[in-house]
C-alpha cells in the first residue's frame, strides 16, 4: 500500500494478528483455540486461512528439471495474496455491507463469506461495537509478506501483532505426511531455509510479536500469552503516520526481492544449460537426478545468501540506487562457477 493512498479509520477497535510458521507447525489448531478464547473475551473473531481462500492452482509449481522450490511458484500467487488483503480491507471500510469482492478465480468466495459471517453476529449475541479480530493463517516466511499486513493495519489505525509458531522441522514433515493432501517435503525444507522469524530488534513494526514452541501441544499458558498480545495490540492501534526508518526498511526489502527474482530466473537458465550438457555427455538417469539435486541445493543457498547480502547493504534503498542488471550479472558469474564445478564433478566421476 503506497503512502499516497487515501487512509481510512476503522471506527470499531480491530486487530490483524498474523500467525506465521512452517506448514504443519500448528497454526490452524492454534487459530481454533484463539477463536474460542476470543468469544469469552467478547470479541468478534474470524480465521483467515490462506490455504482455503487461495485456489489450489495458485500453489501449483511448474515442473522443471530440478526438484520443486519456492522460487518456482508462479508469479500470479502474489495477486492471490493481495486479493485476501483486499477482502479484509473491504470489510474494514464497510463491515455492515456486502461489498464487491475479487474475481472468483483469485479467491474462494464461499470461504470468505464464512469468515464474514463469523464477524457479523446478530447484535443480541455480540454487539456490533465489539472488537474485531482477524487471524491471518499462512506461512508468511518473508518479512515483506507480513509487512503488507502491517501497512493495512496502519492505514486503518488498527492493531497489528504476530505469533510465530516455532516447530521442529522433523515434526512438521511428519505431521504434513499424515495430511490427506500433503505438500512436497522439498517445499517445507526449502521454506525452512528461507523463513525469517519476526525480529522486533531489527524491525520496529514487529514490536508486538511472540514466538511459541509448538513441537508439543500449546499450553494454556501459551494461549494466555497470545490473548494478552492481542489485547495489547487492540489497545495500541498503529498510527497512520509511517516512521521514515520503517519505510526505508520496506523499500530495501522490496528492492532486494526484485534483484533476487531476476537472479533466480538467470539461475534457472544456467541450470537448464547444465542439464542439457549432461544429457549430451550421456550421463545416466540416476546421475542426472543427482546433478539436478545438487544444482537445486546450490541455487537455493546462493539465492538465500544473495538476499541476505542485499538486505545488509545500508546503501540499498530504492531500485534506482543500484545497477540491477550489473548486480545480477556479477552474481551470475559466481553461480555459473558453482554450476560448472558441480557439472564437471558429475561428468568426470560418472562418464
Amino acid at each position: 500500500m503506497s503512502a499516497g493512498e487515501s487512509r481510512g479509520v476503522c471506527r470499531t477497535p480491530a486487530c490483524l494478528c498474523v500467525l506465521c510458521g512452517l506448514p504443519a507447525a500448528g497454526k490452524s489448531s492454534l487459530s481454533r483455540r484463539i477463536l474460542g478464547a476470543s468469544a469469552r473475551h467478547g470479541w468478534r473473531a474470524a480465521a483467515v486461512p490462506y490455504d482455503d481462500l487461495i485456489p489450489e492452482t495458485a500453489f501449483r509449481v511448474r515442473p522443471v528439471e530440478v526438484s520443486v522450490t519456492l522460487q518456482e511458484m508462479p508469479t500470479e500467487w502474489k495477486s492471490h495474496r493481495q486479493a485476501v488483503l483486499h477482502c479484509i480491507e473491504a470489510f474494514l471500510k464497510k463491515p455492515e455491507m456486502s461489498v464487491e469482492l475479487p474475481n472468483s478465480s483469485q479467491i474462494n468466495i464461499s470461504v470468505w463469506e464464512q469468515c464474514v459471517r463469523a464477524l457479523q453476529n446478530p447484535e443480541d449475541i455480540m454487539p456490533n461495537k465489539a472488537s474485531l479480530l482477524f487471524l491471518l493463517d499462512d506461512n508468511f516466511y518473508y518479512p515483506s509478506m507480513r509487512y503488507e499486513v502491517c501497512q493495512l493495519a496502519r492505514k486503518y489505525s488498527i492493531g497489528f501483532c504476530q505469533v510465530h509458531l516455532q516447530c521442529d522441522l522433523e515434526s512438521c514433515i511428519s505431521r504434513n505426511q499424515k495430511r490427506p493432501q500433503p505438500i512436497p517435503t522439498e517445499v517445507i525444507l526449502d521454506m525452512a531455509k528461507r523463513l525469517e522469524a519476526p525480529n522486533p530488534q531489527k524491525n520496529s513494526w514487529e514490536l508486538y510479536s511472540i514466538s511459541l514452541n509448538t513441537t508439543e501441544n500449546v499450553s494454556e499458558f501459551d494461549l494466555q500469552r497470545v490473548m494478552e498480545l492481542i489485547s495489547t495490540a487492540l489497545n495500541n492501534p498503529l498510527s497512520p503516520v509511517e516512521d521514515n526508518a520503517e519505510q526505508k526498511e520496506a523499500d530495501r526489502v522490496k528492492c532486494a526481492s526484485s534483484v533476487v527474482h531476476q537472479a533466480d530466473q538467470a539461475c534457472r537458465r544456467l541450470i537448464s544449460e547444465a542439464m542439457k550438457t549432461a544429457r549430451e555427455n550421456r550421463v545416466s538417469s540416476d546421475h542426472m537426478r543427482i546433478l539436478a539435486s545438487q544444482l537445486n541445493e546450490s541455487k537455493a543457498a546462493f539465492l538465500q545468501n544473495l538476499r541476505k547480502q542485499l538486505l545488509q547493504d545500508v546503501n540499498l534503498i530504492h531500485q534506482e540506487d543500484i545497477d540491477v542488471e550489473h548486480t545480477v550479472k556479477r552474481a551470475m558469474d559466481i553461480f555459473n562457477d558453482q554450476k560448472k564445478q558441480i557439472l564437471l564433478g558429475i561428468i568426470n566421476k560418472h562418464p
